[in-house]
């Protein structure tokens, strides 16, 4: 089965942490771009974050900018968000989405665009 499954999310308060994975079961990673999305409670799900094929090239939207991180290693099929200084507006679902083409998340990239979704990972920020 091809699917993506993302993990790491979880309960932290403000000013913490949280490191998300993207794992890619049934094919590889190596010729898809991944970008993060989130779906705030109340809001449309937003591009956050997303890195080329070759990992040199990455986008972030102002909200999470010097906060966020995200990289891949391709020897695991993996895809990391790496989440610093997390505030109260972080706390969404948290997806994954492969595509074959490199989004950049400013304005948020068309979903149909992208061949893979994971189902997401809760992130909740709170005191």
């Amino acid at each position: 089965q091809l699917q993506l499954v993302e993990s790491g999310g979880g309960l932290v308060q403000p000013g913490g942490s949280l490191r998300l994975s993207c794992a890619a079961s049934g094919f590889s990673l190596d010729h898809y771009a991944i970008t993060w999305f989130r779906r705030a409670p109340g809001k449309e799900r937003e591009g956050v974050a997303s890195i080329d094929i070759s990992g040199k090239n990455v986008h972030y939207i102002d909200a999470v900018m010097g906060r966020f991180t995200v990289t891949r290693d391709n020897a695991k099929n993996t895809q990391y968000l790496q989440m610093n200084n997390l505030k109260l507006d972080d706390t969404a679902i948290y997806y994954c989405a492969a595509s074959r083409y490199f989004w950049a998340v400013r304005p948020s990239p068309p979903e149909k665009s992208f061949d893979y979704w994971g189902k997401g990972t809760p992130v909740t920020v709170s005191p």
